[in-house]
């Protein structure tokens, strides 16, 4: 039977809860990998469960990316363990709930924003690195966004998320040059205006295309693609 094949290999999925999160998953174990999802409230997300019980190969984690103790706490659990793939994919959008005029700007949330969005991925990738070198060809995606491009700023708004993602890239370039001379591939990516939570109804993309184009960027990862910064279909972007 399929499920007593050796896995493809093994990938964590963070914010795998819903969205594209729960599309990454969804595709990697269709196709015979070994997925940790994670994401900060396990019993509460009923799709992912419904997975986990679809897929025997599909293990559900507790990883609130903002939290040191549950990084280390997921970093025990592979511990000896190999990891071949790694989606830094959870992150949040805190404008959506309340306005970012001047004048009105909530610092509070924004320093909500870098956590999730800058720090909470460096946080992951840091304490999954010995994992990360157990795999076998180790590769790390990390979903960032156009919005972070200050190439492409061309209104005003979105500052938290904007300087988030941005702060996100420069690091991860940085780091990602570390993680080459330890063998671990870095690639940035941006998925589209997908319609998802985040992205809302009028969305032009289907988590699945977006998922899609991203996972063939990450198979088919080369050295030359080293923290470059792509859409999901491809095309590069301008930092």
């Amino acid at each position: 039977m399929a499920d007593e094949a050796e896995p493809v290999g093994s990938i964590l999925v963070t914010g795998a809860n819903r969205g594209l999160g729960l599309e990454w998953v969804r595709q990697y174990a269709a196709a015979g990998w070994r997925v940790y999802a994670t994401c900060r409230h396990p019993a509460e997300a009923w799709a992912l469960l419904e997975l986990v019980e679809q897929y025997p190969r599909v293990s559900l984690h507790r990883l609130d990316v903002t939290r040191d103790d549950d990084a280390q706490a997921i970093a025990a659990e592979l511990e000896g363990a190999g990891l071949d793939r790694l989606v830094n994919n959870a992150g949040v959008y805190l404008e959506r709930l309340r306005g970012d005029e001047l004048g009105s700007l909530d610092y509070q949330r924004w320093q909500e924003t870098l956590a999730a969005n800058t720090l909470g991925p460096a946080r992951v990738t840091e304490a999954l690195l010995p994992a990360l070198q157990r795999g076998r060809n180790p590769r790390v995606a990390v979903i960032s966004s156009h919005m972070g491009s200050i190439a492409e700023i061309d209104a005003p708004g979105s500052y938290y998320y904007r300087s988030a993602k941005a702060a996100l890239n420069a690091a991860m370039k940085g780091m990602a040059l570390r993680l080459a001379e330890r063998g671990i591939g870095l690639i940035l990516l941006h998925p589209g205006w997908v319609k998802t939570r985040m992205g809302g109804p009028n969305a032009l993309i289907e988590p699945e295309e977006s998922v899609a184009g991203m996972r063939r960027l990450l198979e088919n990862y080369r050295p030359e693609d080293l923290a470059r910064f792509y859409r999901f279909d491809g095309s590069r972007l301008p930092w």
